[in-house]
């Protein structure tokens, strides 16, 4: 128990030895208080030694503000142990810039410092990587004579290191009169944390003594720069491995992608009794996630609570992405909700990401609305999310809210947005997010830049493409491979094709995606020797196997050019089963040349290969409707019911103002159908006096001939060129995109249209863009 020091005795008979005894006994700040009260009436205070004693327990005992008071009203002329104390105390509490600021303001007092004052402000420097800060210190060090101390020295080397200044660091090692094992460690932490192999592999050989905190250095910075070798084998030449020395080498085996190793190694750390740390468990569970080895995962989470470490965010945030990456999200789920207030953004990402990972779009939603706070990631996440679940229209309109908070979006919602409208036809908002990407300035790399390519070409706006694709100073493979076959997509085959030859030049070596769109260009305009020598050169040239893909735009290019037998030779000469979508492109071309014969054989053989496509039940449908044939049509449409076929309805979307409206054959349901059906009259009318003729010969229904013009007429492109038609002024173009094939009746009818009204349309189809302009198409009717 305390005396009172507030009685007339203690008061009256209080000296120096009492309040030095009084104040080691010091506990709580009433009593603090005291002896300080004290100590000024019996001026005691001024007694340097035991006013310094008072502030250092001080700094332990009360508020740091308190502290800070007694330094200045009470030492009126600090010694060096007093002021290194408040300055080391400012950096340990994080605040260096305080540091910095009363080292100042001492030396402008003329305060004495010692050897030890210095490396604390190179410390308060080093942590706000402030070389300019350090410079000045440096030069007072010289000044007040201590350059030749070893302590200030390693601090200054250290202080350079961390500002990636290593001529100045590495500077003072050569200066430094006496050098020790930290100083070879700093000038080579400093390397290491450069990542320069050379210089530090040339220090490390240099070293007097190689010790195990620079090997593990040395193995920390092989792993990162790809030098797995290098790191194993300094790790097996280490006499006295530490736990750091097998962490830094499961570490540098999962980053490089050696998954398995890395988890063979953790388990010999175990085995052989080396304590296992956080950062080795996070590798090892990391690489688990990556094997999908979610039982070994298990095992290690169990390690992990066993030793005390499962607490971790870090760790916790790696076994949400194990068990999500191999569909547990039960248990992702539960270690989530067992972190409670540890968990971080990365948590909460982390839980997004995994269930849209597992196709739990809604969970996510949830997730991503009881989040206390959102970053960048997080809306990334849900926007990419909701593209890449074909759900557009919700990222889109996600991507509106995020810019509503202000939020600045990343490459990676860039390239979700710019997708999503790629897929809804939505120019407009994909206009807008480039020119708001202009006029942030945001860097377009190649990856958004060809995402951008690729929505002007599947818009069709080619000029806008090129636009993009010039002014990019990186080309990516994939980015000439977006250009190629974009312009054949557009019809622009001569063009396509000369760009080919460019970005051989260009040093860019073409894959098999180029290839696709080289043949594709070939296949558009039907040029068959063209096609050919490409096909060949694959191999011959540039040593690219041609696969299925491949095989089968050559036979739709011979096909669609009437050559069917050579198309058929060539799928029965395939070194690769042939797929669906090869032998539909020759039942296509059947159709197209009217050769029923072999359309019905290859129909037939589709419909057995696979019986729940509806494309192909539809054309050997419509091959035989064309024959007259309606026993076989309704054979046809009974094996589809049978096998629960349906069709996919055509459907046809255009954007005006902003907003994408969909249309499907026969839609009644669109707020404007009686205008719509208003101008299909008045297109009708006037498409009589151009000479139209509908082509009935594409309704496969056994039904009079004004019933088939009626049903020819509620075609979806047709309403959707109608509304165009009132609702978008000229001369902007009339942008339609359609799921399906355009019919050939409706590719005459809106060539008419855009001849009849002066108007330019662009339709979009499953296989290519028309261009309509002044009555003609950029596909020159071969399609």
């Amino acid at each position: 128990m305390h005396p009172n020091l507030n009685t007339a005795t203690t008061v009256t008979t209080i000296n120096l030895p009492i309040l030095k005894t009084l104040l080691h006994h010091s506990i709580s700040l009433n009593h603090f208080n005291q002896i300080l009260s004290q100590s000024i009436l019996t001026g005691h205070i001024h007694d340097t030694l035991f006013s310094t004693k008072l502030f250092t327990l001080s700094l332990s005992s009360i508020p740091f503000h308190y502290s800070i008071r007694i330094f200045t009203h009470f030492l009126q002329k600090p010694n060096p142990f007093a002021s290194n104390f408040l300055l080391r105390a400012h950096v340990d509490r994080n605040q260096p810039h305080h540091a910095i600021s009363l080292y100042n303001s001492l030396h402008r007092e003329r305060a004495v410092f010692d050897n030890y004052t210095h490396p604390i402000l190179l410390r308060a420097c080093a942590s706000r990587t402030s070389e300019l800060e350090g410079r000045q210190v440096h030069s007072h060090v010289l000044k007040m004579g201590f350059g030749s101390d070893l302590y200030v020295n390693n601090t200054l080397i250290n202080l350079y290191a961390v500002c990636q200044n290593m001529v100045s660091a590495h500077k003072v090692f050569d200066e430094s009169p006496v050098l020790d094992k930290v100083s070879w460690n700093t000038l080579l932490a400093g390397y290491v944390q450069m990542g320069d192999v050379e210089e530090a592999e040339r220090i490390y050989a240099m070293m007097p003594v190689r010790n195990t905190i620079a090997s593990n250095s040395m193995i920390v910075l092989f792993g990162k720069s790809g030098c797995v070798e290098k790191a194993r084998q300094l790790f097996d030449e280490i006499e006295e491995k530490d736990m750091i020395s097998w962490t830094a080498l499961v570490s540098c085996y999962e980053q490089n992608g050696i998954f398995e190793e890395a988890l063979g190694l953790f388990v010999e750390m175990n085995a052989n009794g080396v304590m296992v740390d956080e950062v080795a468990v996070v590798s090892a569970v990391s690489a688990c996630a990556h094997l999908m080895v979610d039982r070994t995962g298990k095992v290690i989470h169990g390690l992990a609570a066993k030793v005390g470490i499962e607490g971790y965010v870090s760790l916790k945030n790696a076994l949400i992405n194990l068990y999500s990456s191999c569909g547990e999200l039960l248990d992702a789920r539960k270690v989530f909700d067992d972190g409670g207030l540890l968990v971080d953004q990365i948590s909460w990402n982390s839980m997004i990401s995994g269930h849209l990972r597992c196709g739990s779009v809604e969970d996510a939603e949830m997730l991503f609305r009881s989040m206390p706070e959102k970053d960048v990631v997080s809306w990334s996440a849900m926007i990419s999310g909701y593209a890449q679940h074909e759900r557009f229209s919700e990222a889109l309109a996600l991507f509106q809210e995020m810019q509503f908070h202000g939020i600045r979006p990343d490459e990676t919602v860039l390239v979700s947005v710019v997708s999503a409208c790629t897929r809804l036809a939505a120019l407009d908002l994909g206009k807008w997010i480039h020119a708001y990407i202009n006029k942030n300035k945001l860097k377009v790399n190649f990856i958004l830049g060809t995402t951008l390519i690729d929505m002007y070409m599947k818009c069709g706006c080619v000029e806008n493409a090129l636009e993009v694709f010039h002014g990019l100073e990186e080309k990516g493979v994939s980015t000439w491979n977006a250009l190629i076959l974009g312009l054949a997509m557009n019809g622009l085959v001569q063009k396509s094709l000369s760009m080919f030859e460019i970005m051989k030049k260009s040093g860019t070596r073409p894959n098999e995606i180029t290839f696709v769109g080289v043949l594709g260009a070939c296949r558009h305009m039907g040029l068959v020797d063209e096609g050919r020598r490409y096909f060949s050169s694959m191999i011959e040239e540039h040593k690219i196997e041609q696969n299925v893909k491949h095989y089968g735009c050559m036979v739709d290019l011979l096909g669609r050019s009437g050559l069917l037998k050579e198309a058929e030779e060539m799928i029965e000469s395939m070194p690769m089963a042939p797929d669906v979508a090869t032998w539909g492109a020759l039942l296509g071309a059947c159709r197209k040349h009217n050769d029923n014969e072999m359309g019905e054989r290859v129909g037939r053989k589709l419909i057995q290969l696979q019986p729940d496509h509806d494309g192909f039940h539809v054309l050997l449908s419509n091959i035989y409707a064309s024959k007259g044939n309606w026993g076989n049509v309704l054979e046809i449409r009974g094996i589809m019911a049978q096998h629960g076929v349906v069709k996919i309805p055509g459907c046809s979307m255009i954007e005006a103002n902003g907003i994408v409206h969909e249309f499907f054959a026969g839609d009644k349901t669109h707020p404007k159908i009686n205008d719509i059906e208003n101008m299909l009259d008045i297109v009708a009318a006037k498409l009589k006096i151009e000479g139209y003729t509908p082509s009935t010969n594409e309704v496969s229904l056994d039904i009079d001939e004004e019933e088939k013009q009626t049903a020819l007429f509620s075609h979806s492109e047709k309403l959707a060129v109608a509304f165009g038609l009132i609702t978008i002024p000229p001369p902007t173009p009339i942008r339609i995109m359609k799921n399906l094939r355009i019919c050939n009746d409706c590719h005459t009818v809106v060539k008419l249209i855009s001849k009849a009204f002066d108007r330019e349309i662009v339709v979009r189809d499953r296989h290519r863009f028309h261009h309509f302009k002044h009555g003609s198409c950029s596909c020159m009717d071969f399609w």
